[in-house]
């Protein structure tokens, strides 16, 4: 099933800035020097109370338990790009190259795919992507070389079709969604352009409609990546090539807030921890010039900060 996403209208109602109030953090620090190539897909499990990511181009799933610094990984055979935890059952669903397959870590078994999208190109592969409250596994596609606009946005659901969404992106990140108070939508990714878009989001059905452009970053600014939603339901953003994290306001996209990074290619953010109040944050080296390598010693590193306000807890999968 395929759906065409090209029909703009009035933006959801306005909140209050008064409502959505700058956070206040702590300060940065470094939790693990992974050296990933491409560090992503962060999602913190409070049924395991430990944080998985993966590293894309390394092929490579890492698990962090922060309180003990226990640190295990697995390898793939292929580029793994996003996770989450399976709601009823053990294990993890997760995104490999060509679409979405499961994976139990405790048994260490191979990868099983459910379903791999014949549309898509050869040259693309899986990127970012997570689940919404309703257990669907949303998730991007992108060209590998980053030049073709043949990414696409896939809704995974647990006992129905997979539903693809034409967008004409070169990379796609996200997504992530707006508490109720600011209206029901996701944002998502134009990474290339520099651009977030919202569109307007029914949970019932996970039909997605109405897609504006929400947030435009200045140039210098770097490119949007990896995003999440805090419990106030402001926007943390990632910002490949700035080396910054920025919160904003979930209607006006006002900036909030920005956390400094001692590396520039800044890729995806989450909320963890006991109480979800520490940001998690993945960086990554490719693209880096060996003087740049030389001088952020830590890029590819995992690295979090405390926030004044907690994030929310991640989404499961249905199936």
């Amino acid at each position: 099933m395929e759906t065409h996403l090209n029909h703009p209208k009035k933006p959801a109602a306005d909140v209050s800035a008064s409502t959505v109030k700058k956070p206040t953090m702590g300060s940065v620090r470094c939790l693990h020097a992974a050296g990933a190539e491409l560090g992503e897909g962060l999602m913190w499990s409070a049924r395991e109370q430990v944080l998985y990511w993966v590293d894309i181009l390394g092929r490579r799933l890492h698990c962090l338990e922060p309180l003990s610094g226990i640190h295990t990984h697995w390898d793939f055979a292929e580029e793994i790009s996003a996770v989450a935890e399976r709601r009823e059952r053990a294990g993890l669903i997760i995104t490999l190259r060509r679409g979405f397959a499961l994976f139990d870590p405790a048994t260490d078994a191979e990868p099983t795919y459910l379903y791999q999208p014949a549309e898509e190109p050869p040259g693309n592969r899986f990127n970012d992507g997570k689940c919404d409250a309703q257990g669907r596994f949303w998730a991007g596609t992108m060209d590998f070389a980053c030049e073709a606009p043949t990414g696409a946005l896939y809704r995974f659901d647990p006992d129905g079709p997979c539903v693809r969404h034409s967008l004409a992106y070169v990379v796609t990140n996200g997504p992530t969604w707006a508490l109720g108070e600011t209206g029901l939508g996701m944002y998502f990714n134009d990474t290339v352009n520099g651009r977030v878009h919202r569109f307007d989001f029914d949970p019932a059905t996970g039909a997605l409609s109405n897609q504006r452009l929400w947030l435009q970053l200045a140039p210098g600014d770097g490119l949007p990546d990896g995003m999440t939603t805090d419990a106030l339901g402001r926007i943390w953003l990632a910002h490949w090539g700035a080396a910054c994290v920025t919160c904003h306001h979930p209607v006006t996209a006002e900036e909030l807030a920005r956390v400094e990074l001692p590396t520039s290619h800044v890729t995806n953010c989450t909320f963890g921890g006991p109480d979800l109040h520490t940001l998690f944050i993945s960086t990554a080296r490719t693209g880096l010039t060996p003087e740049q390598l030389a001088a952020e010693p830590l890029a590819g590193g995992l690295f979090a900060v405390l926030v004044d306000c907690p994030g929310l807890p991640a989404n499961m999968f249905a199936g």
